[in-house]
């Protein structure tokens, strides 16, 4: 019996693409044929994935696994196979979030949604790597859906981090720190009022750190620049960074004092796990998978106030007590996180799936 992925994109260091990787290495210890088509694939990866051009019909005892973050023509290409149907539900964001500012985005992320709600009630079983993406392929009508846990590469973190750019950041400011895409559900915008607020009201030794690619939509960026312009907020107070190699961003980590997230839509937030993994307070919007992820870590935000927030960041950056007591959480948590990426748990889960079908 065959076990094959389809992914649009194969990228190195992608969560979506590290999970798949992961797997298929699972799936062929464990005696299964195996391998991992695409649309488009990192040039040194050439040997870990195969173009969906060559992807053989498969047998109708066969399983088929399809990793859908975006719309593409692997959707119809799922449908149309005589293979048993799986998907692996890693979110798309909702559309309205697009609209003001990119028409042609706003547009695929509405037909990736019309997508998964054709694939929902076609497949045979839904996975998702998060509770809240499972809630949601339930609700499309899903016959069979199980969380299946996200792979993460714990062992790229413990490499050292940039002892340059660590003692750079160190230099008396509150340092708060954000990890994502540079896009509106992000909601970057209330980072930077809160940051405005902390400047005017608490302490003017503060700095926002956003790390991550500007290019993803840079209408939203250009606005961003242009909002901490109107607010007199200085490029050492906000600093996009761009992407940056990762021993530069694990230093970030070490040398900030709060990880800040006021996202209003995520499908699991890989950031909050890395903020656990660096001892990195973090304070957060309850808002879709992120109070799935923390799972009573970290500190929830329930409503959104720029003045009580910013005096919040304020209190967990200077109080001893408080920050070793929510770090202490954290580990809780990430101690759960690393127990779940365990080969056996996987195919506990996995087999199970298999039996029950």
């Amino acid at each position: 019996m065959r076990i094959d992925q389809l992914i649009p994109a194969f990228h190195r260091g992608d969560a979506i693409g590290d999970t798949a990787f992961h797997l298929r290495n699972a799936l062929r210890a464990r005696g299964f044929v195996s391998d991992i088509y695409c649309l488009s694939r990192d040039p040194e990866w050439a040997g870990e994935a195969r173009p969906f051009s060559e992807f053989p019909r498969p047998a109708a005892a066969d399983i088929t696994i399809l990793h859908f973050a975006l719309p593409s023509p692997l959707t119809d290409g799922l449908l149309r196979l005589p293979s048993r149907k799986f998907i692996i539900y890693h979110n798309i964001t909702p559309p309205e979030f697009f609209e003001p500012f990119q028409a042609e985005m706003a547009r695929l992320c509405r037909i990736g949604r019309e997508e998964l709600a054709r694939l929902a009630p076609a497949i045979e079983v839904g996975l998702a790597d998060s509770e809240y993406n499972r809630l949601e392929l339930e609700a499309l009508g899903c016959r069979a859906t199980r969380e299946f846990p996200l792979f993460i590469d714990f062992a790229k973190y413990e490499r050292p981090p940039s002892r340059f750019v660590r003692d750079l950041f160190s230099d008396g400011r509150i340092n708060i720190l954000f990890v994502g895409r540079i896009v509106p559900n992000k909601r970057i915008d209330d980072l930077i009022k809160v940051v405005f607020y902390f400047k005017k009201y608490i302490s003017p030794l503060v700095r926002l750190i956003v790390v991550g690619k500007t290019t993803s939509l840079p209408v939203y960026y250009r606005a961003l620049v242009q909002m901490a312009d109107e607010f007199y907020l200085k490029p050492e107070e906000i600093l996009f960074t761009g992407h940056v190699p990762d021993e530069e961003m694990y230093a970030l980590y070490r040398a900030s004092h709060v990880f800040l997230s006021l996202s209003e839509h995520e499908g699991f937030c890989l950031p909050l796990v890395e903020s656990m993994v660096f001892d990195l307070p973090i304070v957060a919007y309850a808002s879709t998978a992120v109070p799935y992820t923390l799972g009573g870590a970290g500190v929830l935000i329930h409503e959104k106030r720029i003045d009580r927030t910013a005096e919040l960041i304020d209190i967990v950056a200077r109080d001893d007590k408080l920050r070793k007591t929510v770090i202490a959480g954290q580990r809780r948590r990430l101690e759960a996180f690393k127990a779940g990426q365990k080969e056996a748990f996987l195919f506990r889960e996995f087999e199970s799936l298999l039996r029950s079908r």
